[in-house]
Parts: C-alpha cells; structure tokens; sequence
C-alpha cells in the first residue's frame, strides 16, 4: 500500500482501535489461481505475538484453508469509515480553483501467515466469543445456548477454524493532512453537515489529525 508520510498511522492503539470497530476483514491469499479475497469477521487478541493475533473461520467447502497449507502468507484488510471530499468544500476552491474531488478513508493492512486450527474446542470458543461481542447491543442477545445443541454441533463442524499471528500492521489515515487547515476545516465541516454516520465519523476524524502544511 502506498503510504505517503503525512497519512501515515502508526500508533497500535488507534490501529487496534479501528480493527475492533470494523472487524469484517478482507483477508487476500494466493492460491493455486492466483489472487483471491474472502471477506471475514475477526477477531483480534492484541495481546498474543508481537503485533497481535487475528482469529476467524471459514466454511469447510472454502479450499482457502486447505490451500494455506502450502501458500499460508496472507493480507488482511480492515477498512474504515469513508466519505467522498468535494472540491466545492474547499474554501480555497472558490479563490484559485485549484481543488479537484477525492475520498478520504482509514484502512489498517495486518500480513501474517495463516494456521489452521481444524478443532471443535477453537471454533466453538471463538464463534462464543464472536457472538458475545456482535449481539452485546441487543435486548435479549443470542447466544449459542439458544439453539439445539446437536444442532450447534453441526454448525461447528462445517466451519473450520484459522489463526493469522500479525507480522506488520500498516495504517493509512488519509484525511486532508495534505491541505491548508482552513481547507481541511471547510471540507470537514460541509462533510459533517451531510448526516451519515460515516460521514460524521471521517469529519471528526479529519478535524483530529494533524496538518501537514501549517
């Protein structure tokens, strides 16, 4: 991934903070017919490897864990909010007419290599702990104990289970640092005002980060 200086993010905190909040991954392997992508909840234990370990499963008809066997370099990308920048949002638009449109965005890059963990004692542990996390909001939450358990059992059979120990995280915060602060407060400010929650999430993240030009 390109990553020029001024939009780069660095801090582990922030990085696993946007993992966390956006844990659907597109986790990209290459296989026997080259590139292929697979899109994944994960999730993401900081605490286990030098840059952490990511966890998921994948169904057991996917010949992507099969084929990490030989081929188990893997990338897994967690993207976050984004929103379209329109060159009107600019004050200095108005003056020069020097601004053209753009997407700014928040993205982490975790590489790794891919184990295979084919057990019932780590898919069901994981799949607990998945749904904990995604039902936490609801006013009666699922959990696993709801359905048969002969029926949970097969469930968890036609999933296999994989574990990615992290060996690069890469942030790329790409928010207006590049612009003059009175662009970026501009461009921040009209975005915020649109309504969307991913809208409002890149303005206040843009209002966040530092300038590169002042």
């Amino acid at each position: 991934m390109y990553v020029p200086a001024h939009f780069e993010e660095n801090r582990p905190e922030t990085l696993h903070r946007l993992i966390a909040d956006h844990p659907l991954g597109a986790l990209v392997t290459i296989g026997p017919n080259g590139l292929d992508a697979n899109h994944v909840p994960f999730e993401f234990d900081a605490e286990k490897g030098p840059h952490g370990t990511l966890r998921a499963h994948v169904a057991r008809g996917n010949p992507v864990w099969q084929e990490a066997a030989e081929r188990p370099d893997a990338l897994v990308i967690f993207q976050g909010p984004t929103a379209y920048i329109s060159p009107t949002w600019y004050p200095s638009k108005h003056e020069t007419h020097r601004q053209v449109p753009t997407y700014n965005y928040m993205v982490v890059h975790a590489h790794g290599r891919i184990a295979v963990r084919d057990d019932e004692a780590f898919v069901r542990g994981l799949v607990a702990r998945l749904t904990r996390k995604m039902e936490a909001g609801e006013p009666v939450p699922w959990k696993m104990g709801d359905a048969p358990a002969d029926f949970i059992s097969q469930m968890l059979g036609a999933i296999v289970g994989i574990e990615i120990e992290v060996t690069r995280l890469t942030g790329k915060w790409k928010l207006g640092q590049n612009k003059a602060s009175v662009d970026r407060r501009g461009a921040a400010s009209a975005l915020g005002e649109r309504g969307s929650d991913a809208q409002r999430a890149v303005s206040e993240a843009m209002l966040e980060a530092p300038p590169a030009l002042d």
